[in-house]
């Protein structure tokens, strides 16, 4: 029982785990961010096209 608990806690491939899934939502929060603030500029494009049409 020993043997296998140090096992455990030496094994370190779910912390590996762990790590590449924070940088994965990290990476995926800067796309959020970025998608949203160009979705809004061109929200404002297109509503200030759409008046000068009319």
């Amino acid at each position: 029982m020993n043997k296998l608990l140090q096992e455990f806690c030496a094994d370190e491939t779910a912390a590996t785990a762990i790590e590449y899934g924070l940088i994965a939502a990290g990476i995926a929060i800067a796309i959020i961010t970025t998608v949203q603030g160009v979705g809004s500029r061109m929200t404002t494009n297109f509503n200030t096209i759409s008046t000068s049409l009319k």
